[in-house]
C-alpha cells in the first residue's frame, strides 16, 4: 500500500473548473502519492498541461521543464494559472 500525502492545490481562472466538488476560493485539500511530481498532480485532476501557464509551488516559479521532477512533499501548495490575454 502506498502512502499518501496532502498537498493544497489551488487553481485560478478557468482552471478552477478542475478542482474536487467541495473546493473553497480556488483552492482544495487533496492527496498524493508520495513520491508524485508537480505534472502527476495536474495530471490526476485532468488539468490540461498546456493551460498551465503559470505555475508555483510553495510560492516559487516552477518552469514547464522543471513541473515533472519537482516532487511535493506533505503539506505543499502548488498554485496554477492560465495564460491570461488583456490590454
Amino acid at each position: 500500500m502506498s502512502e499518501k500525502i496532502a498537498v493544497t492545490l489551488k487553481l485560478y481562472a478557468s482552471l478552477g473548473s478542475f478542482l474536487p466538488p467541495g473546493a473553497q476560493r480556488n483552492a482544495a485539500e487533496v492527496t498524493a502519492e508520495r513520491g508524485a511530481s508537480i505534472e502527476s498532480l495536474l495530471d490526476s485532476h485532468h488539468v490540461p498541461r498546456e493551460a498551465c501557464h503559470l505555475v508555483l509551488l510553495n510560492g516559487v516559479f516552477q518552469p514547464r521543464e522543471k513541473r515533472a521532477s519537482a516532487i511535493l512533499n506533505d503539506g505543499d501548495a502548488v498554485a496554477v494559472w492560465p495564460p491570461v490575454a488583456g490590454g
